[in-house]
């Protein structure tokens, strides 16, 4: 079934907050993507941000933002008191997020909604009883990372940082009250996220998640699962990940994730994975995994090298892993982002796996990417985009892509030289074969190169764009359903 859905991080909701929350813009959001002819709410990873505020350098695997829980809902369910949130600064620019701001502030807030939920609430244990299998873990990891200044669990105490039972007990009895929080806070984001999922699926919306290959470095999943990865004796990461040296980065990109230990994962039956491919297709409708390649092959880099130059592929766990998920999670909607250096092998993974793959169409006209973006060699069972969160806008690519590739751009979709290129790509995206269109809410807004979500290899400054709180205008749900039906995306 055609259908067509828009790229919006949670975080680029507008809202009086200093970041989106799950409260009326949400809800609002939702009702402008109806009635937009939309089927798809696509957004970022949720989970809290850790090092450069990325939401793909996240504290868990499992956990959620807190930043995303709503003020104004906290208060109408009596956890919060008049003018209690307005009582904190959350930044003075509404087009970007004030990390800096939220990071002063949430956390005396939402301690104030935690300490009014009954000591024992129904709901609350409910949600620990379910989670526990991730959330004891995390709630005493985020209590020591405070307790021990903010600082990674690589420099922690040795009788934590290698979770002597001893010590561990001891942690807990301590930070009975901290954990509590962590606790606390995780649950109210899940009451409020069920409950915003519930309204945008009654609206015929379904929510596309996203959710990195790897997990952070300064996680409780590595620190809880030492074994899921390749660390020294000593529990240091002996390789890390990244990418090898290309037309885009010449020293190639040196992510720092844990590797995983594929050889071990392979004896439990991946069941780590299927856990976590499970627990994400409940959270959202459709789940993306982020940098599906790396299931074929990865690229592994010394630890402590300062560059990619020196890293080697290395095999990733190929059919045996989707074999595990098909056989687990047999009705699981799943997106590949298959972008980068695709090989036979990449190529061959993806169709054994059934999911579609991505198509990026500023791809299609980079001179600098050898690959198979242009339109004429879609298949259906894809999802296209003009862009990614990775990608500059298209208004921008517009203005800053050398002339030989805008113009043939411009030749390719027969726009002409006083044209918006936008508008063309958008409607080519909208005109392909691909079964799903997603197009971010910059491009439909024609913004310039400051509303870019990320740039990769960049430190700082990404992840802060934020959509003006009319951006979202009947005017432009109307177009946006005109498109969508002339191009039968309506998904009816």
């Amino acid at each position: 079934m055609r259908a067509a859905g828009i790229l919006l991080p949670l975080s680029s909701l507008p809202g009086p907050f200093g970041i989106g929350t799950l409260g009326a813009p949400a809800r609002a959001f939702v009702d402008f993507l109806r009635e937009a002819g939309q089927r798809y709410w696509q957004i970022l990873p949720i989970g809290p941000t850790g090092y450069g505020d990325s939401p793909y350098q996240s504290f868990s695997a499992f956990a959620a933002n807190p930043y995303f829980i709503d003020p104004a809902l906290l208060l109408a369910d009596g956890l919060l008191e008049a003018g209690e949130a307005e009582a904190f600064d959350w930044g003075g620019d509404e087009s970007a997020v004030d990390y800096g701001a939220l990071y002063r502030g949430r956390r005396a807030l939402l301690k104030k909604a935690v300490d009014r939920l009954e000591p024992e609430n129904e709901g609350l244990e409910a949600f620990c009883a379910d989670n526990a299998f991730w959330l004891e873990d995390y709630a005493l990891f985020m209590a020591l990372k405070e307790e021990n200044g903010q600082k990674s669990w690589l420099d922690w105490p040795d009788e934590v940082r290698l979770r002597q039972p001893a010590a561990l007990e001891r942690a807990r009895r301590r930070l009975t009250g901290p954990v509590r929080y962590w606790k606390g806070v995780q649950y109210l984001f899940r009451r409020q996220w069920d409950q915003l999922k519930a309204y945008a699926n009654e609206k015929g919306v379904a929510i596309i998640g996203d959710i990195p290959i790897y997990v952070s470095p300064d996680s409780s999943d590595i620190w809880a699962g030492p074994e899921l990865f390749q660390l020294t004796a000593d529990r240091r990461m002996a390789a890390v990940a990244g990418c090898p040296p290309d037309a885009f980065a010449a020293d190639g990109q040196l992510w720092g994730n844990p590797l995983y230990d594929w050889d071990y994962h392979y004896t439990t039956g991946y069941a780590w994975w299927v856990r976590r491919m499970a627990y994400a297709c409940k959270v959202y409708d459709v789940v993306r995994i982020d940098h599906f390649r790396g299931f074929e092959s990865y690229f592994a880099i010394p630890a402590g090298q300062a560059t990619a130059k020196n890293g080697v592929w290395r095999k990733g766990p190929g059919t045996a892993l989707m074999n595990a998920l098909h056989q687990n999670l047999p009705d699981a909607r799943i997106i590949a982002e298959d972008l980068g250096y695709l090989t036979p092998g990449v190529k061959a993974l993806l169709a054994h796996s059934g999911y579609p793959g991505m198509k990026v169409l500023q791809f299609a006209f980079d001179s600098r990417e050898a690959g198979d973006y242009m339109p004429h060699n879609y298949v259906r069972h894809s999802v296209v985009y003009t862009g990614t969160h990775d990608n500059t806008t298209t208004a921008a690519w517009q203005a800053d892509a050398v002339p030989e590739d805008v113009a043939l751009a411009r030749a390719y979709m027969a726009c002409g030289e006083k044209e918006a290129l936008v508008d063309a790509f958008i409607r080519t995206a909208f005109a392909s074969v691909s079964d799903t269109a997603i197009i971010p809410m910059q491009d439909w807004l024609a913004l310039p190169a400051w509303a870019r979500m990320n740039t990769p290899s960049k430190t700082g400054g990404n992840w802060l764009w934020r959509m003006s709180p009319k951006a979202a205008s009947p005017a432009l749900a109307k177009r946006i359903r005109t498109l969508t039906a002339l191009y039968q995306r309506l998904g009816d």
